[in-house]
């Protein structure tokens, strides 16, 4: 014992002098362990262990302790210390292992310790201590609903290893979620809860967010060139306080205050102050408010002097130089110049090369020379080689085949590269309706070697497919209700093939659309739909066809109590009237190649048989009899929106002529008789419809829009058909009545009741035959709230004008029924378009005496036209 105690004295001298003493030690005869780890002092030695002259061994055995989750023989191979390996004791291999296997980052503590020692063999024991794993993480001092959203921040899977660098990576993830909400101050207190038995461990994040910290001030030193008042307006997410802010409030969020002040320097070298820098800016800390000084150096407002082009052999200067549209004189502005350059398909200097085939072309503008305020700048261009697309790899479409996307594409095999073509595909994808357009993603992949290029389109598909569904009891009238389905991505060819069903025959882009609705035995509407946009498969002609059958009783209300009254008297229903409709339509249409493909042309042929049964639906005094309608339609529409759902961008145009045979002309007399008169119906049809969609200002969309109509006839009278007319006024839903029932246009006016907008009876009501000419302007302000393909939702702001009248005499396209106010829209892939929408009409209807006034509108379905 006093030779240890001796020896323990001689190691504490030197434990400062030298790190080759950390090594584990043992004791005697005895097989008594004495030993040091990665977090122990120095530990005695036995006489078998002198440090100044250091003894070689072989390892015998290698054994591991300690561990609950670890694999033994995983820490032995970290540790590098195998059996038959030499090494030196004392001496720098131990260390080393326990560095080594502490850097692993699993383990709290590490020892190595040998057990027995016979002549230059030894037996090594690696004791270990791991770090607790992870049982569950709990937040205190917050709301359950930021618990829940911070569980998904944070991301700590149960198990997973507790380490510093967990806790502070953590504590950085919560600090900042809050500070990007205002709460600059929030502090994050973490308290591990170990649970020794099973070697897991709570982790409980005490949140203190503070009050939100908002901008008393923003002083901005230094500019001259641009105001004050300016330079805050581009700064959208750091306002500073002022009473009547609501949008965007004046929290501070460092992220987006580094975001702004590049904003404000890249306002600056827009306008030509190219070498504006922030020479410096303060925070200014106080309890609830902070202040931002900064101080601007705008320097010097350059100009182009002149503009130069090298590289070129396919094109001239001149032409290359008209086509980018910058003159010496103007301010210089390399965003302005990259975009003319890369930035407009089709109009870009980069669509003239890329538009034929130059896929490897590119442009690299640079500055030769500086002097003043004058700027020349040199555009070194590679034209390269054509190349000609090789082949067109598709992902992401499980449900839609193959040949229904690669039919829609525009780049083809063999033909030559083109950029133009690539972004019509995309929006042609897009308008399919299938696909997600945010998840629509082209990579050209270049082979330089042989010049072709592979075009890799990756979709994403999205559900389609509606039902709308609606029902309850209507008391004496029974069930009321509307079921419908559209099935927009339907196949007939997979009916047979169960294994293709998701859940019914899908992926050969066909429609199919089944519809009943009632109102007891008042009102029944049957219909089906069925349509192949490419008939026989080759070419983009769209053939359907669509039957439907309406029946509408007129109910005698007053006599539904009988005899009695309320008070008794038996239940019975009468029927006063009735009106029946059968109809049959077949269409074909044909997408256009010249002026360009986005024209599309339909012809259809359409047959409706009507029988009114003693019903005066038009108020004419038609009561009886039966009406035959065979009219064919031809539709002229260009399109090219950006998307179905939410377009940002584009236009949609139609033109539509409806036309009956002109019975008139071969008739000898006028009819006496109204049966006679309208046993066969005629008249023309002409009807314009246009859409506009401009993107304003970030995600702010424009959206303006015009309708007419016109109803004519053949024989040069005011006796214009009862049927086909316009009916104006309210959502523009059909009702379950007689105005939809004789193939009226219903067309929605929002402020003013539901087809009360046209001309008036002797009686001062609305016509319930409608008008023969109307006109209609619509200007929305549209906002995205959510453009997730499951619900894409966005609100909006909208004033419109229209009219209907009853005769040309009367036709003033300014005389407007006026309205403003503002909506939101919710599409759901399953039920389509829901809307609802407030407006005011400022203007009186025929027959009234006051303004429209507020109404509210509901819309399921469709857009309001």
């Amino acid at each position: 014992m006093n030779l240890l105690t001796n020896l323990n004295k001689s190691l504490a001298h030197l434990k400062g002098l030298t790190a080759l003493l950390l090594i584990c030690s043992c004791v005697s005869v005895n097989a008594q362990r004495i030993g040091i780890g990665a977090n122990k002092p120095a530990a005695p030695a036995a006489s078998v262990m002198d440090p100044a002259n250091p003894k070689e061994y072989t390892i015998a055995e290698v054994t591991v302790s300690g561990t609950q989750f670890l694999d033994p023989n995983s820490m032995i191979s970290i540790s590098g210390l195998k059996p038959g390996d030499k090494i030196r004791l004392p001496g720098p291999a131990i260390p080393s292992s326990i560095k080594r296997m502490m850097d692993f980052g699993t383990l709290d503590d590490v020892e190595i310790l040998y057990t027995k020692i016979e002549a230059d063999k030894v037996w090594l024991n690696i004791h270990i201590k791991e770090r607790p794993r992870l049982y569950k993480v709990s937040f205190s001092g917050i709301r359950k609903g930021e618990k829940e959203t911070l569980n998904d921040k944070v991301k700590l899977i149960k198990g997973r290893v507790i380490t510093p660098t967990v806790i502070k990576n953590t504590q950085l993830v919560i600090k900042k979620y809050y500070m990007d909400k205002g709460f600059y101050y929030t502090k994050v207190k973490v308290l591990q809860i170990p649970d020794s038995t099973r070697g897991q461990a709570t982790l409980n994040f005490t949140i203190d967010k503070g009050k939100k910290v908002k901008i008393e001030k923003i002083d901005i030193e230094g500019n001259t060139a641009i105001s004050d008042k300016t330079l805050k307006r581009k700064m959208k997410g750091t306002k500073q306080k002022r009473i009547g802010r609501l949008f965007n409030p004046s929290k501070y969020i460092p992220k987006k205050y580094d975001e702004d002040k590049e904003k404000l320097i890249a306002y600056y070298r827009k306008n030509g102050y190219r070498d504006a820098t922030i020479q410096f800016d303060t925070i200014k800390n106080g309890e609830e408010t902070i202040s931002i000084d900064m101080k601007i150096d705008e320097g010097t407002k350059y100009f182009y002097r002149d503009i130069t082009w090298s590289g070129n052999y396919l094109y001239t200067s001149k032409y290359l130089g008209d086509r980018l549209g910058i003159k010496k004189g103007d301010v210089y502005n390399p965003e302005e110049l990259d975009k003319k350059i890369n930035g407009i398909p089709g109009q870009d200097v980069s669509s003239i090369y890329m538009d034929d085939g130059y896929l490897y072309f590119r442009i690299e503008p640079t500055e030769r020379a500086v002097e003043g305020d004058s700027i020349d700048v040199e555009l070194r261009m590679f034209e390269g080689k054509q190349a000609t697309i090789n082949r067109i790899l598709l992902n992401g479409n499980t449900k839609t085949s193959d040949r229904v996307v690669l039919r829609e594409l525009f780049t083809l095999p063999g033909q030559k590269f083109s950029k133009t073509e690539i972004i019509n595909t995309q929006r042609q994808l897009s308008q399919m309706g299938y696909f997600d357009p945010e998840k629509i993603q082209i990579n050209p992949i270049p082979n330089q070697q042989d010049g072709t290029v592979d075009i890799e389109y990756t979709v994403e598909e999205k559900p389609s497919d509606q039902i709308e569904l609606s029902g309850g009891w209507g008391g004496y009238i029974g069930f009321v209700g509307t079921l419908g389905l559209v099935f927009n991505n339907f196949s007939i060819k997979n009916i047979p093939n169960r294994e293709t069903w998701r859940p019914l025959p899908s992926g050969d882009g066909q429609k199919l659309s089944l519809r009943f609705q009632a109102n007891g035995k008042q009102y029944q509407t049957y219909s089906m739909s069925f349509s192949e946009p490419w008939l026989g498969g080759k070419k983009p002609i769209n053939f359907g066809v669509s039957i439907q059958r309406t029946v509408y009783r007129l109910t005698d209300l007053n006599s539904m109590y009988g005899i009695g009254g309320l008070n008794g008297g038996s239940r019975t229903i009468n029927y006063r009237g009735g009106y029946y409709n059968n109809g049959i339509t077949f269409s074909l249409g044909r997408r256009l190649k010249e002026p360009d493909r986005n024209l599309v042309m339909t012809h259809s042929l359409s047959y409706q048989r009507y029988r009114l049964d003693d019903l005066d639906i038009f108020g004419i005094g038609y009561t009886n009899g039966n009406s035959n309608n065979i009219s064919f339609n031809t539709t002229i529409s260009r399109n090219t929106l950006s998307d179905f759902q939410f377009p940002r961008s584009g236009s949609n145009i139609s033109l539509s002529a409806t036309v009956t045979p002109p019975y008139s002309a071969f008739r000898q007399k006028e009819f006496s008789d109204k049966t006679d008169t309208y046993r066969w119906v005629e008249y023309h049809k002409w009807m314009f419809d246009a859409s506009y969609y401009a993107t304003i200002a970030g995600k702010l969309v424009l959206s303006t829009r015009a309708h007419m109509g016109f109803l004519g006839n053949y024989d040069k009278t005011d006796n214009y058909s009862p049927f086909g007319r316009f009916i104006v006024g309210g959502s523009g839903l059909a009702g379950q009545g007689t105005f939809s029932l004789a193939d009226q246009d219903i067309i929605g006016l929002r402020g003013y009741e539901d087809q009360k907008v046209g001309p008036i009876t002797q009686n001062g009501r609305p016509a319930s035959g409608g008008g023969v000419v109307y006109n209609k302007y619509v200007m929305e302000l549209r906002y995205p709230v959510s453009l997730n393909p499951q619900a894409t939702i966005f609100i909006l702001g909208f004033a419109e004008g229209g009219n209907n009248w009853g005769t040309y005499k009367e036709f003033n396209p300014f005389d407007l029924k006026r309205s403003a106010g503002v909506g939101a829209r919710i599409f759901m892939p399953a039920f389509g378009l829901l809307g609802i929408d407030w407006g005011y009409g400022f203007d009186k209807i025929q027959g009234s005496d006051k303004r429209s006034g507020a109404q509210f509108h509901f819309t399921i379905g469709q857009q309001i036209r």
